[in-house]
């Protein structure tokens, strides 16, 4: 449930009670010089909304006119009264008070505009003699003093008999509006030009800008005002301090809402309460109150339920002024020692840096979590850090190398946050890392059992009121004559939304994780991404967990793709989101939005093409007909890319993300490659060959990420078996290694150590993503070659993400002392909505953005150093959100770090391996292969494992001279009784039948033998 749709909010206009709260309403935007009017229901077309009565005379608007029951024999004229309160009296002010009035018999009452609290000084007090004919009163009076709780009251009181009041067409205005507040604009994005950053809705049927304005559906029959509403959090109210809340609104066919000002938590305490009665015509209103308590977690709130008709509302212009200014912000950056909170691997590089005034070296002490210097050494100073602004010095202290936790490094009189020197420090993140994709699945219920109560959540957009669904959707501004069911996926990022371009490279990489296992000496042929390893539903099913993750969205990408007998069919839409922005806080279940297909574009189909076709040759051992479905949408694609090859996403609006890409020329690379490693077909080796990317450089500086995705291509040529000529497939590798010398070279250039530029065009939105892609080609060239550097690299790489930065903090929710928890997101909202819970450990913030490309971070770091470009608040979604491609890279990077263990290279057999395939059988439905495997070493090897994995479906008939197994694409051969021993210098063979669905079957480049790697 919503947590909205608990609140209550507690209000009180008892007659005679001294209002906390002064208003002032406008019926217009009024220029200074027009009349103020103070009274919104004179007229009582709302009943009596706004009006107050004595328990001993109930009031009822009978034939338009508002009248009540005055008994007899009371002593004091203010025995029976009954007015409106929250009238401002600004000393000077000329004020004219009219009404209509009549009583049932000839009598005197008595009309008075006064202070509404002790002493109740009148700045107007006439006796209106009546009779049972209505009459016109009228008067003027200037004020003669300032408050601002002043009322209205017609005092009845005092006749011996009884009789009827009736009331009408009441008017009180003042020349001169009271002066607003002092203070700042405590609203954001309060013309929503924006559009619906920052604010939540909750209730309605639809909430989105229109025009310039805040409009939303509400419907009918909700039982109180807060079942439905429209409000923004995190507003900050000081205690004593007046302020002016202001907004147009109106609402179509008309209605009544409250408009609060109220603490956003429980107990949801009442700063200013007014029921608003709204027209077809746009008013504005203007309220002014002061606030009673300290708080950083105010709200405003629309509350729209309670009507018994359905009605739009439409708001703009919404401003709270006053206040005091908020101070300078200055981050809390803490120790000046800056390390990897998280730790250190044993036998893994270990880098600092410390900010300091000092230009000589400096001595650091290492202590352990008893207090003890365990190791010591001088610092190298590196002067000022571009990227930062900082002198700063550099700590290098890799030689120490004991295990432990609660270790701190001091420097020039600072102690570091803790850290842990350890060969499991990575373990978890691989698998908090994955969890965030679990978690942002559309169209799933989320299973509080697999990842915690505060994550389970209905399924979102299955098309259960007040949501839309995804399973019937139609295309924006009539783009298209069909409908698609598009459920499932992941949502991209902090929004709803779900992109092709978005969900194409993160799936790539979660594919990749787990095929990097299958080729890589450290990953241990894929034990710990196997089935069951991973908090996912599908665990059980004999897939590997991370494969099962990657389906869900590989699935959705599918759906998206034009059906055939279409215009454009074989396409995919670029995207789908809903019509118009929502705000924050809300979950995918209360989601009111429409949702839309945007139109196809060649960019998003070769995303299509690219994934389907690399998922091909992963669920060939696990689902072969998935896996066909998988290459037959794969070639459909590539098939209507190419016969559209400049489809240039469009962006029609919405409450969605661009996603553009002018240049496609990547993504047919990419995807020709997937293609060809998947099926060694001419055509597809013919198209990437011809490829400039094929060989340019395809690492940039600055990384890789969605709009730029020839890498990806270029890293699976370098590492996925395949048939490419040698020369050429040398080439390709190679051309890894030289980008990872490049990035070495830069990590070593920069004093916080990270493979990027120090430059302010290196910040950007999202670039922790992009630094994590540079590692992964660190990490690939490790793979690849066994040199130690680029491994060293990778660790090194990954620090800065953890802590060691100009900020002193982590990037990944749940890791290190200091790490991001507010990340923008409309699920977990806990800054905005403590009902919510904050992003679950391993949730990585997109980091430091020198554009400064959102309204929170511009107003409030401007001017500074690209690597202080970041704030981990929720309204800060260009230096803060999370998503799907920036947690991928941290996946793809967090296996790899996982599978390093200590860090130190284990003592295990020497080998030389070679693969013999001995060709295909008659009619291709099989072949026959050799392995021969000599003990390179100087001791037996005396019982031993062989293991390799195949490109795809392939599978072990028979074999001899071994004992062989198989799970998914690895075998694994365990020696007989006659092979057992192997002698140094020694050769023995093994051989194998074995099933082919057809397509490449390049031999495995990887051969394990006890878990060592042979030559």
């Amino acid at each position: 449930m919503n947590p909205h749709r608990r609140r209550r909010v507690t209000t009180s206009l008892a007659a005679g009670t001294a209002a906390t709260l002064a208003l002032t309403l406008l019926t217009a935007a009024a220029a200074s010089a027009e009349p103020v009017q103070h009274i919104p229901n004179g007229t009582f077309t709302s009943g009596t909304t706004g009006w107050w009565s004595t328990e001993n005379a109930p009031i009822s608007v009978v034939d338009g006119r508002l009248c009540a029951q005055v008994p007899g024999g009371t002593a004091n004229a203010w025995d029976v009264s009954l007015g409106h309160n929250g009238v401002p009296l600004i000393d000077g002010a000329a004020y004219a008070l009219s009404f209509r009035a009549s009583a049932s018999a000839a009598v005197s009452i008595r009309a008075n505009v006064q202070l509404n609290e002790e002493p109740y000084t009148t700045a107007l007090s006439r006796t209106v003699a009546l009779t049972a004919e209505a009459q016109t009163f009228e008067y003027e009076f200037t004020a003669g003093l300032d408050s601002p709780n002043g009322t209205l009251t017609f005092q009845l009181g005092g006749s011996t008999d009884a009789f009827t009041f009736c009331l009408d067409d009441v008017s009180l205005t003042s020349d001169d509006a009271a002066s607003p507040p002092d203070g700042p604009e405590q609203i954001e994005n309060g013309d929503f030009a924006d559009g619906m950053t920052d604010w939540y809705s909750y209730g309605t049927t639809s909430a989105g800008v229109d025009d310039g304005r805040l409009c939303s559906a509400v419907p009918a029959g909700l039982s109180n005002p807060w079942d439905a509403g429209i409000g923004q959090n995190g507003i900050p109210l000081v205690a004593g301090s007046s302020y002016t809340f202001a907004f147009d609104a109106s609402a179509t066919p008309g209605a009544t809402i409250r408009a609060n000002v109220q603490l956003g938590a429980e107990p949801y305490t009442s700063f200013l309460s007014r029921d608003v009665v709204l027209t077809g015509s746009s008013q504005r209103f203007e309220y002014t109150f002061t606030a009673s308590a300290d708080t950083t977690a105010g709200q405003v709130a629309f509350q729209l339920g309670g009507s018994a008709a359905a009605y739009t509302i439409c708001l703009d212009n919404v401003s709270l002024v006053g206040g005091a200014e908020d101070p300078p912000y200055v981050p809390d950056t803490g120790p000046r020692v800056r390390v990897n909170q998280v730790g250190y691997l044993p036998a893994g590089p270990k880098n600092a840096t410390v900010v300091t005034d000092a230009t000589a070296a400096l001595g650091w002490q290492l202590k352990n979590a008893a207090g003890d210097v365990v190791a010591d050494g001088n610092s190298t100073p590196r002067g000022v850090d571009a990227a930062s602004g900082q002198n700063v010095h550099s700590i290098d202290f890799g030689s120490f190398r004991t295990a432990g936790t609660g270790y701190t490094l001091v420097a020039d009189g600072q102690t570091s946050h803790p850290f842990e020197i350890s060969g499991t420090v990575y373990q978890q993140l691989r698998s908090d890392a994955l969890q965030f994709f679990y978690i942002q699945r559309s169209g799933i219920e989320i299973d509080g059992d697999l990842v915690g109560e505060e994550y389970a959540r209905p399924a979102g957009h299955v098309g259960v009121a007040p949501n839309r669904g995804d399973i019937d959707v139609p295309c924006r501004a009539d783009g298209c004559d069909y409908r698609l069911d598009v459920r499932g996926g992941w949502y991209d990022a902090g929004d709803h939304g779900k992109y092709v371009v978005n969900g194409g490279i993160a799936v790539q990489q979660l594919m990749s994780t787990f095929e990097r296992t299958k080729t890589a000496a450290t990953a241990g042929h894929g034990a710990a991404l196997a089935d069951s390893t991973l908090r996912v539903p599908e665990r059980g099913n004999k897939v590997p967990d991370i494969l099962d993750e990657a389906r869900w969205e590989i699935e959705f990408l599918m759906r998206m793709q034009v059906p055939a007998g279409r215009q454009f069919a074989g396409m995919a839409h670029h995207k789908m989101h809903d019509a118009n922005w929502t705000g924050i806080p809300m979950q995918p279940e209360d989601d009111p939005e429409q949702r839309e297909l945007h139109p196809v574009s060649t960019a998003a189909t070769l995303n299509l093409a690219a994934t389907t076709a690399q998922c091909a040759r992963l669920f060939a051992p696990y689902d072969a007909a998935f896996a066909g479905r998988c290459l037959s949408v794969a070639r459909t694609a590539y098939t209507a890319a190419k016969a559209n090859p400049a489809k240039i996403a469009q962006d029609l609006g919405g409450g969605g993300g661009g996603y553009g890409d002018n240049d496609v020329s990547d993504e047919f690379y990419w995807a020709a490659a997937e293609l060809y490693l998947s099926t060694a077909e001419q055509a597809f080796l013919n198209d990437l060959t011809a490829s400039p990317h094929h060989t340019g450089d395809v690492f940039a500086a600055t990384g890789f990420g969605w709009g730029s995705t020839a890498a990806l291509g270029r890293l699976d040529l370098a590492t996925v078996p395949n048939l490419l000529p040698q020369a050429d497939r040398q080439r390709v590798r190679q051309s890894v290694a030289d980008a990872a010398d490049r990035y070495l070279a830069t990590l070593r250039s920069q004093a916080y150590g990270l493979p990027m530029p120090g430059n302010a065009g290196s910040y950007f939105w999202g670039a922790n993503s992009n630094i994590l892609n540079n590692v992964q080609v660190l990490a690939t060239a490790y793979d690849l070659t066994g040199d130690v550097k680029y491994r060293d690299g990778a660790l090194q790489g990954v620090d800065y993400i953890f802590g060691r930065n100009a900020l002193n903090q982590s990037y990944v929710t749940g890791w290190g002392e200091k790490s991001s928890q507010n990340q923008h997101s409309r699920i977990f909202a806990h800054q905005a909505d403590a009902g919510t819970p904050h992003p679950p450990a391993g949730s990585l913030a997109g980091g430091a953005n020198a554009g400064l490309d959102d309204p929170y971070a511009k107003d409030l770091l401007e001017g500074c150093k690209p690597m202080f470009c970041y704030v981990d608040h929720i309204e800060s979604y260009a230096t803060n959100e999370v998503a799907i491609n920036w947690n991928s890279a941290l996946t793809w990077v967090s296996s790899f770090l996982a599978d390093q263990g200590t860090g130190q290279q284990a003592a295990g057999v020497s080998c030389d391996a070679t693969y013999t395939d001995y060709g295909s059988w008659q009619g291709n439905g099989g072949f026959t292969a050799q392995v021969t495997l000599t003990n390179t070493g100087t001791t037996v090897i005396d019982g031993w494992t062989a293991r390799f994995a195949f490109l795809g479906g392939q599978r072990v008939r028979e074999a001899w001279s071994v004992v062989a197994t198989q799970e998914g694409a690895t075998v694994s051969a365990t020696n007989n009784s006659t092979n057992r021993r192997i002698q140094p210098g020694q050769t023995v063979y093994f051989g194998f039948n074995a099933t082919t669905p057809g397509g490449p079957n390049p031999a495995p480049e990887l051969i394990t033998v006890n878990g060592s790697a042979c030559r």
